[in-house]
C-alpha cells in the first residue's frame, strides 16, 4: 500500500457495490421507518429491516432485553410492524445510495410464502433474508434445527421466489451438523447468500443478588449475543465459507471492534452485521468501526479487503 493512503474498504455484494462491508443485525434499530431511515443516514454499507411476520406482533413481555457485561441476552419474541410496513418501506427506499434488506420470519410455511409472493410480485431490489432461526418465539422450533423441515421450506421458497435470496441460520456446535446444513444449502442455486449466525438461544442468565433471572419471557431463558458469541459466530462463518463456495456468507455475531469486523473478513464473509453493540452504541458505531478496521488494515499493509478476506491461517 502506498505510504499514507487510507485503506479502501468498498466491496460488493452479489454484483452490487457497496461503501464497505458493514450493516445491522435483522432485530436492530430497524423496527420503525425512523430507525431504518437512521441507518441509511449512517457510514453503513447496508441496511436490513427487522424480521417480519404476516401481521403486526408486540412481542413477548418487558424486560425482555438485558445488556451485560459480556454483551446481552434478550427474548423480544419478534416485534415488528407486519410485513406490509417492510415492504413499503422497501418501496420508497433508494437502492442505488445503499442496498437494503428485508428479513422474512413468518410463523409458518404459508406464512412466509404469502411474505415471499408478495416480496417477489413487488419486484423491488431489494435482498430477501429468509430468518430460519429465531430463538425466541413462545411455542415455535427453529426451522434452522430441524434439517428435514429446513430442506422442505427451502424447495418451497426456492420454487416460489424465483430469485436470489439468502438465510439466516442458527449457531451450528456440531461438523456433523455443519456438513448436512451446507449439503441441503447447496441444494438451491438461487439460494445465494448464508448469515451466520443468530444469537445463541436459550441461554439463562441469574442475577445473584436478587436471586432472579433477568429477562421476563420463557422463564428467564433467551438469546446471547456480543462477546459471549463472537467464537461460535466466527466458526459457522468459516465452516459454511469452506462448505458452500457458491454461496456469499454474512458475519453475524459479537462485533464490537474493527478487529472483530477483520476477523469475520479473514473466516469469509464478504459482509459483517452489528448487533448487540449497535443497539448499545447506536448507529454512529459504523464510523467508529471503519475507523478501526481502516487502522488494522494499514498496520497489515492492506489497501483493500479481497487483499485478505476468506484467507484465514491454520496451524
Amino acid at each position: 500500500m502506498p505510504p499514507n493512503a487510507s485503506p479502501d474498504l468498498a466491496t460488493s455484494f452479489l454484483e452490487q457495490p457497496l461503501d464497505n462491508p458493514l450493516m445491522n443485525a435483522a432485530g436492530v434499530w430497524c423496527t420503525l421507518a425512523a430507525q431504518l431511515d437512521a441507518l441509511v443516514e449512517s457510514s453503513a454499507g447496508a441496511l436490513v429491516t427487522k424480521s417480519c411476520t404476516l401481521s403486526r406482533r408486540d412481542g413477548n413481555a418487558e424486560p425482555r432485553y438485558r445488556a451485560l457485561p459480556l454483551g446481552s441476552i434478550n427474548s423480544m419474541g419478534l416485534p415488528n410492524e407486519g410485513y406490509a410496513y417492510y415492504l413499503d418501506y422497501a418501496a420508497c427506499h433508494d437502492y442505488e445510495r445503499k442496498p437494503l434488506f428485508v428479513s422474512v420470519s413468518g410463523l409458518s410455511l404459508d406464512d412466509n410464502l404469502t411474505i415471499v409472493a408478495a416480496l417477489r410480485e413487488a419486484v423491488l431490489p431489494a435482498f430477501l433474508e429468509l430468518n430460519l432461526s429465531c430463538p425466541n418465539v413462545e411455542g415455535k422450533p427453529q426451522p434452522g434445527y430441524d434439517f428435514e423441515a429446513m430442506d422442505q421450506f427451502l424447495a418451497e421458497v426456492a420454487t416460489a421466489y424465483r430469485r436470489p435470496f439468502g438465510v439466516k441460520l442458527p449457531p451450528y456446535f456440531d461438523f456433523v451438523h455443519f456438513d448436512t446444513a451446507a449439503e441441503i444449502l447447496n441444494r438451491y442455486d438461487n439460494l445465494a447468500f448464508i448469515t451466520c449466525i443468530n444469537s445463541i438461544g436459550n441461554g439463562l442468565v441469574i442475577d445473584t443478588d436478587s436471586e432472579s433471572t433477568v429477562i421476563r419471557p420463557k422463564d428467564g431463558f433467551g438469546g446471547l449475543g456480543g462477546d459471549y458469541v463472537l467464537p461460535t459466530a466466527l466458526a459457522n462463518v468459516n465452516a459454511f465459507y469452506r462448505r458452500c463456495p457458491g454461496k456469499t456468507i454474512i458475519g453475524c455475531g459479537g462485533v464490537q471492534t474493527g478487529a472483530h469486523v477483520f476477523q469475520h473478513l479473514l473466516a469469509g464473509a464478504t459482509l459483517v452485521q452489528v448487533g448487540t453493540a449497535l443497539h448499545e452504541e447506536g448507529p454512529s458505531i459504523f464510523d467508529r468501526l471503519q475507523h478501526e478496521l481502516r487502522e488494522l488494515m494499514a498496520k497489515k499493509g492492506y489497501s483493500r479487503i479481497e487483499e485478505f478476506r476468506g484467507r484465514l491461517k491454520t496451524l
